[in-house]
């Protein structure tokens, strides 16, 4: 699962991988991926296939192939000799992840509506501002102005129709294919679209130094619901079983486990809990959990306690080797930045953790270098491997304390905390402000809709 926003392939490795459905379906032996999309030659699958217009045989191609900075899908295309008939989607060709993740993006100029999207078939598209939610269906590897025009096609068919027999609807629906028109045709800006995917397999191209506010990403667990609508769980077993369990007393100093299932190869494993007090904070639970079957291994930290009134912004000045010993609660709704490093880490990125500074910063260095950067191979050109490269070094040096830097945590839910080293008494480096949450922020966080 990447660790960072992925910062997004080059725009002429997406019009390649796009061109390369249609090169499916035309070329009759096509044998290598998109270029700068897999550097290895991909052969090309063809599997008889029932066409379910005309209810012959067609056939259907299948090509295996890498979003650089995403991960691998599959292009599948199928084609009908008898009726004509065409179509194109795509499979995510990863295991679902651990998380599903909701990705924003505001769009500004002409430019923005060719920002590529991965859709998978669980996901849902949503346009705020014309109140327009695509539902899921089947995958696509598209643009922003692809999902647009889409609607709109899927609109126009029926409104000669509906102009006679509807009035009224054919109206409405003819002022909302206007608004449509108007964001494909640049008269909108700014407007915002949002993608939800429980699988975690849906993405929107990223491209180097945008900020939060231009296009941002969030990872979440999942509902029950969610869980069983994507086959992980099956609802009644799990009824059973809760009805069965009898629930242990929690306390402090003890080390407690129970039963979950791998997120990886959804078998059975073990979670372990324990209760700690953090000085001068609160009580956290730390959880981690280790699957025996495939080897998955992970950890986290939950804060417990009300929801405060305000945010907590806490901003740390290294300028000591020392200092990267402080303990670190980073929640799983707190953003770290690093302003010297141009290192963002947007909320729900790496879960919540209890390390210390050099220790999540260890994380940050090993999650970009071990499955982005060594990943990326020549599909990154060499101006961006420089880059990277010189990235990568400044953070080793903060994480070696050879550079003073600034950290800084914004947790909305103010579950976030730095060790004091001064304590009780001030810390001459370290600031912490309080601020009001944003409507926003609000609505991400489930606040608007609590009844308390």
């Amino acid at each position: 699962m990447p660790l960072l926003p992925e910062k997004g392939g080059e725009t002429d490795n997406f019009q390649n991988i796009g061109s390369t459905v249609e090169s499916i379906a035309n070329a009759p032996e096509l044998t290598e991926a998109a270029d700068g999309a897999n550097d290895d030659p991909q052969p090309v699958t063809e599997i008889e296939s029932l066409c379910m217009n005309c209810h012959e045989n067609g056939s259907t191609r299948l090509l295996l192939t890498r979003i650089p900075y995403f991960r691998e899908i599959i292009l599948m295309s199928f084609a009908c000799p008898h009726c004509g008939f065409r179509n194109t989607e795509i499979q995510p060709a990863s295991e679902i992840q651990e998380k599903g993740s909701r990705y924003k993006f505001v769009l500004e100029s002409k430019e923005d509506l060719n920002r590529q999207i991965v859709k998978s078939e669980s996901c849902d598209a949503t346009f705020p501002s014309i109140q327009l939610e695509i539902p899921h269906q089947r995958g696509q590897l598209t643009n922003v102005e692809g999902l647009l025009s889409e609607t709109a096609d899927d609109l126009r068919p029926d409104q000669p129709v509906r102009k006679y027999t509807d009035p009224e609807s054919y109206e409405k629906i003819e002022a909302f294919l206007g608004q449509i028109q108007d964001m494909i045709d640049g008269k909108s800006f700014p407007f915002e679209v949002t993608i939800n995917d429980p699988s975690g397999n849906s993405w929107i191209e990223l491209k180097p130094g945008e900020t939060h506010e231009k296009w941002s990403k969030d990872e979440y667990f999942r509902t029950p619901e969610q869980n069983e609508s994507l086959g992980l769980t099956n609802a009644d077993a799990e009824e059973e079983a809760v009805e069965g369990a009898t629930t242990p007393e929690i306390t402090n100093d003890e080390v407690h486990s129970f039963q979950a299932t791998c997120p990886s190869c959804l078998r059975r494993c073990d979670t372990h809990m324990k209760i700690v007090d953090i000085p001068h904070f609160k009580e956290v639970v730390i959880m981690s959990t280790v699957c025996d079957n495939c080897g998955y291994k992970s950890n986290e930290v939950k804060t417990g306690g009300e929801i405060p009134e305000k945010g907590k912004r806490i901003t740390l000045k290294i300028d000591d080797p020392e200092d990267m010993a402080r303990d670190i609660l980073k929640s799983e709704t707190c953003a770290l930045t690093v302003p010297e490093l141009n290192l963002d880490l947007t909320q729900g990125t790496l879960g919540g953790r209890f390390t210390t500074v050099e220790g999540i910063l260890d994380e940050v260095y090993d999650e970009l270098n071990n499955r982005v950067y060594s990943q990326a191979g020549d599909s990154m050109d060499p101006e961006r491997i420089q880059r990277f490269a010189t990235f990568l070094s400044n953070l080793r040096d903060a994480i070696d304390g050879k550079t003073k830097f600034t950290l800084i945590l914004e947790d909305p839910l103010a579950a976030s905390y730095v060790q004091n080293v001064y304590a009780p008494d001030p810390d001459p480096n370290m600031t912490i402000e309080e601020f009001e949450r944003t409507e926003e922020q609000n609505e991400d966080l489930g606040l608007n809709d609590m009844d308390v």
